[in-house]
């Protein structure tokens, strides 16, 4: 979970809505403005904390449909029935991948820090070995949709960790805001948080997931931000209000239907 948005501190964007403004309209003058480029739009879509199935993960792969879903599954509490509830969801037409979502979701953080699992304050050695153990259960559950990619809870991971996850058999990183400019393809980030973490757990609002979403594009297509890395909605689904689904079937159909816009797998 990430309480953090792709948008400037007085609450505007680049590119993005002014006040009183449809933000649906501004994100659809967006797509065309991608679209007279004669560049793609393309998107991810990334849920968080997965580890059974139930009437959350059945609504949430509903909600997807064909549409391509990335589910960081937390290896150490994650049920052998998800394995089975994805590959049903898979043999349906829907397209799913699992993401490595740290170890068990703990935070070792100290009280005056960030939460974060994999934070430098722990032993890189016990850190890797948890890694290890998380990417070989998960390896052993789901098989080829399973992708090596690791995404860190709350979207934290020490230098340390990021420097050695190839030791953990893990190739990738995803996390949260626009990659630098070094990374490259190894990672790709989500740039959309529709949950407001510190404001009641609930919907952010059109405005802002909006903004967080031109902001991005604005960036990539102008060249200030990686024009590679796809944007990314991050999703909870176990946290979701009723808002906050009716945002995600809204988006995910206005990128559907925008020539310029495409969903991709990671």
């Amino acid at each position: 979970m990430n309480g953090a948005s792709a948008i400037t501190t007085d609450g505007s964007s680049p590119g993005g809505p002014a006040d009183g403004d449809d933000p649906w309209r501004e994100f659809d003058a967006e797509l065309e403005a991608w679209g007279r480029t004669g560049l793609t739009a393309r998107f991810w879509w990334r849920d968080d904390d997965a580890t059974r199935p139930g009437p959350l993960l059945d609504r949430l792969l509903e909600a997807a449909g064909p549409t391509p879903i990335a589910l960081a599954v937390i290896p150490a509490t994650t049920e052998d029935s998800l394995a089975g509830r994805l590959a049903a969801h898979i043999g349906g037409a829907g397209e799913a991948l699992v993401l490595q979502h740290g170890y068990a979701h703990i935070n070792h953080a100290p009280p005056t820090s960030k939460k974060a699992e994999f934070g430098d304050h722990r032993p890189l050695e016990a850190m890797l070995d948890e890694l290890v153990m998380g990417r070989q259960k998960l390896e052993a559950l789901f098989g080829e949709a399973f992708e090596p990619i690791l995404t860190p809870p709350w979207n934290r991971a020490g230098d340390e960790i990021v420097r050695n996850l190839a030791k953990s058999g893990l190739q990738g990183l995803s996390r949260f805001g626009p990659r630098g400019p070094d990374e490259g393809d190894r990672v790709v980030n989500a740039h959309i948080d529709i949950i407001d973490w510190r404001g009641g757990r609930q919907f952010v609002g059109e405005r802002q997931a909006l903004r967080a979403a031109i902001a991005h594009l604005a960036a990539r297509r102008t060249g200030t931000a990686d024009q590679g890395e796809p944007t990314g909605l991050l999703t909870h689904h176990r946290d979701h209000d009723e808002a906050c689904w009716r945002f995600v079937a809204k988006f995910r159909a206005a990128v559907d239907a925008h020539p310029a816009g495409l969903w991709v797998a990671p």
